[in-house]
């Protein structure tokens, strides 16, 4: 792996954030397939996803991810939760099967601990689009969008005591990552990643 520059990183998280659209090198993946389920994927800046769509995307990640956050120390705290959803940095891939939205990954470009990254703060997918491979087809979009603008890592969290989140990217190629606070801090996530291939 080459090894950048701090400048080096800053610039190509500012090229891929100011890009109007960092995902036009995906568009040829923005429909999937299985079987009869069908969806056409699209992409949003925060300043331009519907409040319509932000709203059940915020609704969704309560109900899949609300009760993990309630059993930990975190606690979910939803003010908080809709604010990051919110912020400038946001950038949104949301399925849609016919007109409804099914599925959502939310992501920033970042330097996280001296790594240019594509940082992954949520996967969620609604019962109905499950176990159709829509999930590991979203990330590959995001690891290829990563893989596009240079990035060193795909890096993403997840809760200790969410067993299926934990599996579903362990069984796509995620580890536990060596800026993950592990066990000795007790806290109750882990910091996957995957190293991505310019």
């Amino acid at each position: 792996m080459v090894q950048l520059s701090v400048r080096e990183r800053q610039q190509l998280i500012e090229k891929a954030t100011n890009a109007k659209d960092p995902m036009e090198s995906t568009s040829d993946m923005f429909v999937y397939t299985k079987d009869d389920f069908r969806v056409k994927l699209k992409f949003w800046k925060k300043a331009e996803i519907p409040q319509k769509t932000l709203k059940w995307a915020f609704k969704l990640a309560e109900r899949n991810v609300g009760p993990y956050y309630k059993e930990c120390s975190l606690g979910w705290q939803p003010k908080i939760k809709m604010n990051d959803m919110k912020k400038d940095w946001s950038r949104y891939l949301v399925a849609f099967l016919e007109d409804v939205p099914v599925a959502y990954c939310m992501f920033r470009f970042d330097v996280d601990y001296d790594v240019a990254v594509l940082y992954c703060y949520e996967t969620q997918l609604e019962e109905t689009a499950r176990r159709k491979g829509l999930g590991s087809h979203m990330m590959r979009i995001l690891e290829k969008t990563a893989s596009h603008w240079g990035m060193e890592k795909l890096v993403l969290t997840v809760l200790k005591n969410n067993p299926d989140g934990m599996t579903f990217f362990k069984k796509i190629g995620y580890s536990v990552d060596e800026t993950s606070p592990g066990n000795e801090e007790n806290a109750p996530y882990e910091i996957l990643s995957k190293d991505i291939n310019p």
